[in-house]
């Protein structure tokens, strides 16, 4: 436990200097948890002091990152740039975005236009699936994306199953088609902006349907894309 909480504060520190505060703050909170957890399973006196040391400074440091963080989104001068190299792992929606969907978030808004193909369309289920579990009070979910020209009425019929699905989770899933969009953005109601360069459909093919990352992402092989997460406080209004 004593080395995990070790490579979990490592990467703490490294984000931290990269200023990637929120998910320094992540991986703060997680890895003073392991050492709080192994300071109450020691019986040694000095062993306990010494986690009981470790976790008040990094309990710390997070504290001050949350004071930073909230200051930063007041001011509306927080913002996240992170490039996902191709071919690299572990960026499924989780990792990239998921500490952003929490229970404050009522409503989501995406444009992304390449919500299309069977693959596509899966990818959106995904993203849905992770809001749906982490955003407690989500009601609300509307997608903007650009017609099949190819094969519309597999398209629609694949978002219309997706939006009966969320209906049993009291959820509404609008669907708007645009022929002129281009940007693609996810906007959540607590105020924060994810623009991902390729848009939800970020990962390479799987090599086949029996190899490891077909399901998860986070074992799947990315495409070379940059995502840019800020966060805006006037932004409840637009999107609800």
């Amino acid at each position: 436990m004593e080395s995990a909480a070790a490579s979990i504060l490592k990467r703490a520190v490294e984000m931290d200097k990269n200023e990637q505060y929120t998910m320094a703050l992540v991986l703060y909170q997680e890895g003073v948890q392991i050492l709080l957890d192994t300071m109450k399973e020691t019986k040694d006196p000095a062993s306990k002091k010494h986690f009981g040391a470790r976790a008040s400074e990094y309990l710390d440091r997070a504290e001050k990152l949350k004071n930073l963080i909230d200051k930063k989104k007041a001011a509306g001068t927080y913002r996240e740039l992170t490039r996902i190299e191709n071919g690299s792992t572990g960026h499924g929606y989780g990792s990239v975005f998921g500490r952003f969907l929490d229970a404050t978030v009522t409503h989501i808004y995406i444009e992304d236009p390449y919500i299309r193909a069977f693959h596509q369309c899966q990818n959106l289920v995904r993203f849905c699936e992770l809001a749906v579990r982490k955003c407690h009070a989500l009601s609300k979910i509307c997608l903007v994306t650009s017609p099949d020209a190819e094969d519309k009425i597999n398209q629609i019929a694949r978002l219309e199953e997706l939006k009966t699905s969320l209906s049993t989770y009291l959820i509404v899933f609008e669907i708007k088609f645009s022929d002129t969009l281009h940007d693609r953005h996810i906007l959540l109601s607590n105020g924060w902006v994810i623009k991902i360069g390729r848009g939800l459909d970020y990962f390479r093919k799987p090599e086949g349907k029996f190899v490891l990352g077909f399901s998860d992402l986070e074992l799947r092989p990315c495409l070379e894309t940059t995502v840019d997460i800020f966060h805006r406080s006037q932004l409840n209004n637009a999107v609800t």
